[in-house]
């Protein structure tokens, strides 16, 4: 038997469960996760192994109609992922009815002329009568390769979509050790861990204007030291992450540590420092560690 291996975009509308559910499939934490609408800022490879066929999903950016650059960008990132890919995955939010810029996502789908596939998410939330006239109105929306009725959140059908969409992968080499999971490197993994746990914890106070950047990493015996710059647009910005005597900051780091090290399987020492970048959403170094195409 010949293994097989291929790239699958995961898209669809903000906040669908596009980051739960790659995290699902690769049985690791790969992206990160939050209530908050354009949460991930750019496309995330998650890799696994099922039965002879490697999966490289590719978490994107939620695509909504964007306005300011570095939202474009985004939205530019996560049509960009089914460039390379071999087949797409829209997932939906099964609770809430079919839009018009859902419709105009899946026809964008439809013109690459790529394999669709689609995954209704919650279905947990609904009731099983209603699951049959769903699957009808988004047979009326597209074409699919096939629709699957899933729950991100608790795992649910997960191996039976895998088994589905192996049948759709090309036959090739692996393109990963068996063990990676990811190709993001981890001194970003841990900045965008830090930043999860910033919007956790802030709420709705301020998280689109942050921005996290590991500045240093250094591993020595079974202890890793790691040193962050969390980046804030104003000084009224910076003293809320900070809090009254530094509380807000501690609990951001003691959270973010503690994920840190179940992760990595060590000691980690984490050390959280706030500065002011007004214009980080305009810096073309900020786009280019993001791997988003800079456009005025």
């Amino acid at each position: 038997m010949k293994n097989k291996c291929g790239i699958i975009a995961v898209l669809g509308e903000p906040n669908a469960g596009k980051s739960t559910l790659v995290n699902q499939l690769v049985g690791s934490k790969v992206s990160i996760v939050t209530p908050k609408v354009q949460t991930t800022r750019f496309n995330v490879r998650g890799v696994c192994v099922f039965e002879d066929t490697q999966f490289i999903f590719v978490d994107t950016p939620g695509i909504f109609d964007a306005a300011k650059p570095f939202e474009k960008a985004m939205v530019n990132a996560a049509w960009a992922g089914i460039g390379d890919a071999d087949a797409g995955l829209l997932i939906v939010d099964g609770t809430k009815p079919i839009s018009e810029a859902l419709t105009l996502i899946a026809e964008g789908l439809m013109k690459t002329r790529k394999p669709v596939f689609l995954a209704i998410n919650k279905v947990d939330k609904i009731k099983k009568e209603q699951l049959i006239m769903l699957m009808a109105e988004y047979n009326r929306v597209a074409k699919f390769e096939g629709i699957f009725m899933i729950s991100a959140l608790k795992g649910s059908a997960i191996d039976y979509l895998k088994e589905h969409l192996a049948r759709a992968m090309p036959e090739s080499p692996w393109l990963y050790p068996e063990d990676e999971m990811t190709d993001i490197p981890m001194r970003m993994l841990a900045a965008e861990i830090t930043r999860e746990k910033l919007f956790m914890i802030l709420g709705q106070e301020l998280p689109y204007a942050i921005m996290v950047e590991t500045e240093n990493w250094e591993e020595k015996d079974n202890i890793v030291r790691i040193s962050q710059v969390v980046y804030v647009q104003r000084e009224s910005q910076k003293k809320i992450v900070i809090g009254a005597g530094g509380a807000m900051l501690k609990r951001i780091g003691s959270s973010s540590r503690r994920e840190l090290e179940k992760l990595l399987e060590k000691k980690v020492h984490l050390a959280l420092f706030v500065k002011i970048r007004e214009n980080w959403k305009e810096d073309q170094a900020i786009y280019r560690m993001m791997g988003l195409e800079y456009k005025k």
